[in-house]
């Protein structure tokens, strides 16, 4: 698969941000069901006066409930539409766009860049609180409540155990033909001054549930149900366990797509669509 870009094209680097609340997810879907993918869409369709709706490709597909501060999309729009229109696009966007949804960059993307094929990281956020009194309301649709007090020493402990190359099957929802290989570059929290403890969860690429089952199996750790080896145990076993609790969306935002330098975005698209495997472990 190539990524040049069709010939009377230009590719568009789009950065953005959307409180996932009350979206059906990133990627369009049949029945009406309102998403972050469809209403850009539909708001670059119109304030470009084009019949033809131009596909985004976006650096991660979020779930239902998930939000994002740093998200990383393209498009590919024929010339004359990016030359008439794109002095004023960013501005005629947000006019037309939903105010949980706000586009603030658009600028010709580089020679080889595709928003998901050439990321190089992803990085997560996951907020809980432990406080007995839940979740400050202003906050309730982004900060998960665990009722039972948290272990954050012992939570990072466990996550050191999770950290490398390996085959997440164990958290995450398989998909037919999809690897489950993931190399997690960061797994850390930390508590703030105001109680919230902030886990940032960094990787190459993330499967489905991915982040969500890492933070159930560190909770379970936190609040003294499981000992702090375990989360690695249920890695190795490669095999979902059903004490792995898939944690609920609204306390996970994306918050930063990594990309390499310029030279290096071509190489990196073509890298990422090879299928992984593990280094053989030997016959028999």
């Amino acid at each position: 698969m190539s990524d040049e870009v069709e010939a009377g094209h230009v590719r568009v680097r789009l950065d953005l941000s959307y409180d996932g609340s009350e979206f059906s997810g990133w990627a369009k879907q049949a029945g009406g069901r309102r998403t972050v993918q469809g209403e850009i869409e539909d708001a670059l369709r119109t304030v470009t006066r084009s019949r033809e709706t131009y596909e985004l490709t976006v650096a991660g597909r979020t779930d239902a409930g998930v939000h994002a501060r740093g998200q990383v999309a393209h498009v590919d729009l024929p010339r004359e539409v990016w030359a008439e229109h794109h002095p004023k696009l960013l501005k005629r966007l947000a006019g037309r766009l939903p105010r949980d949804v706000r586009v603030w960059a658009l600028r010709e993307a580089p020679s080889g860049f595709n928003a998901r094929f050439s990321a190089v990281w992803r990085r997560y956020a996951y907020r809980v609180t432990d406080n007995p009194g839940g979740v400050d309301p202003l906050l309730r649709s982004h900060v998960l409540w665990h009722d039972w007090p948290l272990d954050v020493a012992a939570m990072n402990e466990a996550a050191r155990g999770l950290l490398g190359e390996h085959d997440f099957a164990a958290y995450c929802k398989k998909r037919e033909g999809a690897t489950t290989i993931r190399t997690l570059q960061e797994l850390s929290l930390v508590r703030g001054d105001d109680g919230i403890i902030t886990a940032t969860v960094r990787a190459d690429a993330f499967c489905h549930n991915m982040v969500r089952s890492l933070i159930g199996a560190l909770l379970f750790v936190g609040d003294g149900h499981r000992p702090a080896d375990w989360p690695g145990k249920v890695l190795a076993a490669g095999v979902r366990d059903s004490a792995v609790h898939v944690v609920r969306p609204h306390g996970l935002t994306l918050e930063e797509v990594g990309y390499p330098a310029d030279e290096r975005l071509a190489a990196r698209s073509k890298e990422a669509r090879n299928k992984r495997s593990l280094p053989s472990a030997g016959c028999c």
